[in-house]
């Protein structure tokens, strides 16, 4: 992997937004209790530690046992943010979508999505969905992470500092200590 792109994935490590999973909760005389979608929990589990294979893997199979919109959502959200972490922008950005098409104020994906964008080098769209998440989520500091990740991108600062890199050997040194230099 090259250093840009580790430098990325630990960025998108930082950037990336997984959607609460939804509760565990007593249905009728039954109590559940746990995680009710237990591959989607690990698979969560396992995004926020890192392991994007695996919580993608995981969280796969928790979307074929997901029951009802809102357990769906979450499952394709978190799979735009795992794609994303084992660089499957493309994949990634299926999934982005699709939550997007259904609920159009998840501004988690936005914030997702921008990062998909910024991977993709399409910044004009990375921009729109950061705007479009700090509009539904003023105060997140997640996108402002994002945005900073942007702006890094589109708008690097050159430094103005310049390193003096030149070296006196101790010779030198001892010479002008000496009242020697140049003699």
């Amino acid at each position: 992997m090259s250093a840009r792109r580790k430098s990325f994935h630990s960025l998108v490590l930082v950037g990336l937004l997984l959607s609460a999973l939804p509760p565990a909760f007593a249905e009728e005389s039954k109590t559940v209790i746990g995680p009710k979608n237990i591959f989607m929990y690990d698979g969560a589990n396992a995004l926020m530690a890192g392991d994007g294979e695996e919580g993608v893997r995981l969280t796969l199979l928790g979307l074929e046992h997901a029951q009802g919109s809102a357990e769906k959502r979450t499952a394709h959200s978190n799979l735009c943010a795992g794609f994303l972490l084992i660089g499957e922008a493309e994949t990634a950005l299926v999934h982005c979508n699709w939550v997007l098409e259904r609920n159009s104020r998840h501004w988690r994906t936005y914030n997702n999505r921008a990062l998909v964008y910024m991977r993709l080098e399409r910044y004009a769209e990375a921009e729109e969905d950061i705007r479009k998440g700090q509009e539904l989520r003023p105060n997140s500091k997640k996108l402002k992470i994002v945005k900073g990740m942007y702006l890094d991108e589109t708008q690097p600062v050159t430094p103005n500092i310049e390193a003096d890199d030149r070296r006196d050997t101790s010779e030198q040194l001892e010479d002008e200590t000496n009242g020697d230099a140049g003699n």
